[in-house]
């Protein structure tokens, strides 16, 4: 039997059209889904939309339409955006799926139940719409989320809360030991700093008068599950576990490689392992850490607007091209800057050009009439091909 590969990306919140920063993520974990298939690995490669929480139902509503008739207009934008970059995945997965992911997460919730892992109790302090989180006053500037330079909202409600503080040592080990394995270096021990600075339970559910776009929770009509918490879930949701046909969860888990935002390190690196630990489930192998695309040296945010969209950026300059350059010019473990200012036409075709044309031995065109034709030949050239 061949050796399996199982490698995720972070699933997209499907609030809008795809930006540039999902396009590095998704053809940063494309480029490593082909290499193991060139290297005769059984892959599998898994990517999707988070649709659930109230930021995608206050979203809708201001556009007049129905959450999951406005969540199903923008996927459609993350599959012209796969088509476009020619992302080899093999399963898409969608939060709002009651058949193929709704079970798992249930699932997933009632083992957490039975090890007596989950709560109630009263959440009272800051929520981030913009992050879907649960914020403290030291995170803030100037009284804003920094990644979404809005005020959060102050909340006071009964929750089911998660024994999140009775698995820092075990995470801690498992870190330290590299049976979890954080890349890159800096980003490990980001989290065990977290751990040792105290980690606390965290809610897994909200209000569902509060949050009416969700997965309830199970035997709890009015609660709905946190959307981080039913987004976590969906890498083993996607393998079938909560089903009947649950083979792919028995042969690709754990997941050799979760590729995913520095960001979000806190949600994957702590409570995720927690969950998994509490259910007895395999912690990942390896959790790869990628900095942001910036915009204008401030995260590319939908709240903020300095969004470049995937889509419009392919279509300007071709998916071989953009491939290339996400690929080259941003390193996959720092923060990557682009704006439409620095990256006009002449500018990217100069950069996509030099390296590919100086390994292939053509003359640097930094003023071709046709630079993507240029890049094509000198790119396939360098290839061998």
């Amino acid at each position: 039997m061949k050796e399996k590969f199982f490698i995720t990306t972070s699933i997209a919140y499907a609030n809008a059209a795809p930006h540039i920063g999902y396009a590095y993520e998704v053809t940063l974990a494309d480029i490593i889904a082909r290499y193991k298939r060139m290297r005769g690995f059984e892959t599998f490669f898994l990517t999707g939309t988070d649709e659930h929480g109230d930021k995608i139902l206050r979203t809708a509503r201001d556009a007049g339409k129905a959450p999951q008739v406005f969540v199903d207009e923008n996927v459609k934008k993350f599959e012209v955006l796969h088509e476009l970059l020619a992302i080899s995945y093999d399963y898409f997965i969608r939060t709002s799926d009651k058949k193929n992911h709704w079970p798992g997460a249930q699932a997933l919730w009632q083992k957490l139940l039975v090890g007596n892992d989950l709560y109630k109790g009263v959440y009272k302090g800051l929520y981030c719409l913009g992050c879907e989180a649960f914020i403290t006053e030291k995170e803030l500037v100037d009284g804003k989320c920094p990644n979404h330079n809005i005020a959060p909202e102050k909340i006071e409600e009964e929750n089911y809360f998660f024994r999140l503080s009775k698995y820092g040592p075990a995470i801690q080990k498992a870190i330290e030991s590299r049976e979890l394995n954080i890349i890159p270096e800096s980003r490990a021990r980001e989290v065990l700093s977290m751990i040792n600075e105290g980690i606390h339970d965290v809610s897994l559910s909200r209000p569902e008068r509060d949050v009416l776009w969700g997965i309830p929770v199970p035997n709890e009509p009015k609660q709905t599950m946190y959307v981080w918490y039913d987004a976590l879930s969906n890498y083993i949701s996607a393998l079938g576990y909560g089903r009947t046909d649950n083979e792919k969860f028995k042969r690709f888990w754990p997941a050799d490689v979760h590729m995913i935002g520095k960001d979000i390190l806190r949600f994957h690196a702590i409570i995720w392992p927690a969950i998994l630990l509490s259910a007895g489930i395999p912690l990942p192998r390896q959790i790869f850490v990628h900095g942001f695309i910036t915009s204008g040296g401030r995260k590319m945010s939908k709240s903020i607007g300095n969004v470049i969209d995937a889509n419009e950026f392919i279509t300007e300059f071709g998916s071989e091209a953009v491939r290339y350059f996400l690929a080259r010019e941003i390193s996959p473990t720092e923060d990557g800057d682009i704006t439409r200012e620095r990256y006009n036409p002449r500018e990217f075709y100069c950069r996509v050009q030099r390296k590919p044309c100086e390994r292939a031995g053509e003359p640097y065109l930094a003023h071709a009439p046709d630079g993507d034709a240029i890049f094509r030949r000198c790119y396939f050239k360098a290839e061998g091909e």
